[in-house]
């Protein structure tokens, strides 16, 4: 298939600076409190447009180092680099401060993560030019939560929202992530069913970390720092520029066990994560679309090209071989006999909460909310969460 621009993932307008509006208080694990001395020269790098993974391994090459090929002099660089590359690198090189560039990181109230880092996105780290550094605000442990990518147009229709809502709530039901990239449409319903399914969920920007594009969902953007994680390639200060979110979309897709197209058009940027998606070796799945709709006309020809039909999550589920998953959700549904569990469950399915507020809130020691905290995630009914909160699964 061959690329299209993004519709529903490109930049037309300002990015919020801060999505939630308020100072980002820097995070006891930002990456400035990272032990590891060449961190800064790797986020120093990201700073450089026009230096992909090919062109730094040549400098780090030539320079020993990431420290090394920063440092490097201007002759050695221009062994490695073409004219314009080089002209960018000795540029920013003159601008960027590596330990500055650590300290906006934390001002941000973001961590950065080097590829070797154990914390860095298992199934990202198996991409074709997987990011070096990644940036991330929210819960860097869902990262490594088992996700599908839902991805689609930004003019969804009602009956794509129905869509929407009915496949995100019953694979958020299922335990399964969701992955998407923040835009107006389907990527933020299905965010925001995440959401409040108390299920995490992954956003991928296409702009600085420290910022929000579309500035309409900035509030949901901080919200899923709140319980998610937001993550991007690109370090604070970064506009939403055009050319950034066709190669978001690997990302998005790189995070995911498979993705799903719920609407897309002639020329969606939900295809073009279709496409990331199939050359990463990940599955693809499509709703089946209104014929007459303009918006359905890309995900219908994703299904006449062998895409997995999705009216169902059972569908996707069972694709996946995560078919089990829907038997052991049936059981969550059903209410606990035990008079503490099920007090506990009508508690999270209000909001999710950590132990102590629990335990207050159900005037019940806090051992024997633990104790049962413990036995409920066994089974399936809650899981833990950002912020050592725990949230209902059913």
């Amino acid at each position: 298939m061959t690329q299209r621009s993004p519709d529903d993932h490109e930049a037309t307008g300002s990015a919020s600076a801060d999505p939630s509006d308020r100072t980002a208080e820097p995070q006891q694990a930002a990456a400035a409190a990272s032990a590891d001395p060449l961190l800064p020269y790797w986020v120093a790098f990201s700073h450089v447009p026009g230096i992909g993974p090919r062109r730094l391994e040549a400098l780090i090459a030539r320079g020993g180092d990431v420290e090394g090929a920063w440092r490097i002099a201007d002759g050695l660089a221009a062994r490695c680099l073409d004219q314009r590359s080089l002209a960018s690198f000795l540029s920013n090189r003159r601008h960027v401060d590596p330990d500055a560039a650590m300290a906006a990181l934390s001002k941000a109230g973001a961590q950065a993560l080097l590829r070797g880092d154990p914390r860095y996105p298992p199934l990202l780290r198996q991409i074709d030019r997987a990011p070096q550094v990644l940036f991330i605000r929210g819960d860097a442990a869902l990262l490594a939560v088992r996700s599908l990518a839902v991805v689609g147009t930004r003019q969804v229709t009602p009956y794509g929202q129905r869509a929407t809502a009915h496949l995100v709530d019953d694979l958020a039901a299922a335990g399964v992530g969701i992955v998407s990239g923040a835009a107006l449409g389907v990527d933020a319903l299905a965010h925001r069913r995440a959401l409040e399914a108390g299920a995490p969920t992954i956003a991928v920007l296409g702009c600085g970390i420290d910022r929000c594009y579309p500035r309409a969902n900035r509030h949901l953007v901080a919200d899923i720092i709140a319980q998610g994680a937001v993550v991007s390639e690109l370090p604070p200060g970064v506009e939403p520029l055009k050319g950034n979110f066709p190669a978001r979309n690997r990302i998005i897709s790189g995070l995911a066990l498979a993705t799903l197209v719920v609407e897309a058009g002639q020329r969606s940027g939900a295809l073009i994560t279709a496409e990331f998606a199939l050359s990463q070796g990940r599955d693809v799945f499509a709703v089946p679309g209104e014929i007459f709709q303009p918006q359905a006309e890309g995900s219908n020809r994703l299904l006449a090209c062998g895409a997995g039909v999705a009216t169902s999550a059972l569908d996707i589920l069972t694709a996946l071989d995560l078919s089990h998953v829907s038997d052991q959700n049936s059981l969550r549904r059903q209410r606990p006999a035990d008079p503490v569990e099920a007090a506990i469950l009508d508690a999270l399915q209000r909001c999710a909460m950590d132990t102590d507020s629990l335990a207050r809130d159900l005037r019940s020691p806090v051992a024997l909310v633990a104790r049962s905290l413990t036995l409920m995630e066994l089974k399936g009914m809650v899981q833990p969460s950002a912020g050592l909160r725990w949230v209902a699964l059913g």
